[in-house]
């Protein structure tokens, strides 16, 4: 009889292991050319000192804010919608809207906006198809399962082979799409010749 390590039955195991495993799959589905799009659209950014602004609600608002601080000590001019710092943007400025269902009333509106100015909108959702995905003028697809509905969530399943996700309402979407931004960052770093040192001098100095 085949003895089976009862650490990996304990609830907090099983949750990491399977979320671990869809970002693992999810990694061998993300279309590169998008990825590659991103990446142009953000070092055109740079070289032309323009603003991002970054923008999610809720925990992908978590996972934006994130990414605009590691794209701050990259060297770039970011910001996240909501803070009171937050600049007018306007042509030729990025703006890269997080939603996993492509549907939150806020992300739309604030990027139907964006989009009136003139900026490039960067989607990043589970759903192309979705309103969101509709206005951007780039959307990088990252599976996901959304706090949607149950239909929708039938996609993770299938990538995951569970019925029961132990992952709840819009996490694997969150985690998935802050690994596959924390990519985005190393990416940039290659591109930019940016080390790790060279990011550590714009880090916060003064911390509570």
């Amino acid at each position: 009889m085949e003895h089976r390590d009862p650490r990996l039955e304990h609830p907090v195991v099983k949750a990491m292991r399977e979320i671990s495993l869809f970002v693992l799959k999810a990694s061998e589905m993300v279309d590169l050319s998008q990825v590659d799009r991103l990446i142009d659209i953000l070092l055109k950014a740079y070289n032309d000192r323009r603003k991002i602004l970054v923008m999610g609600a809720g925990r992908s608002g978590l996972v934006g804010r994130a990414f605009a601080m590691r794209l701050l000590h990259l060297g770039f001019n970011s910001y996240v919608l909501g803070d009171t710092i937050v600049p007018s943007i306007s042509r030729g400025d990025v703006a890269i809207a997080i939603s996993g269902s492509g549907r939150t009333q806020l992300i739309l509106t604030a990027a139907e906006a964006a989009k009136k100015v003139g900026a490039t909108v960067v989607a990043i959702t589970s759903y192309p198809d979705s309103p969101l995905g509709a206005l951007a003028d780039l959307v990088v697809w990252v599976p996901g399962r959304a706090k949607t509905s149950r239909v929708e969530d039938f996609f993770a399943r299938q990538i995951l082979g569970i019925h029961e996700p132990l992952a709840p309402l819009g996490t694997l979407f969150e985690d998935t799409t802050a690994i596959f931004l924390d990519g985005v960052i190393y990416a940039l770093m290659k591109k930019l010749g940016v080390k790790e040192e060279d990011m550590s001098l714009r880090h916060a100095n003064i911390e509570l």
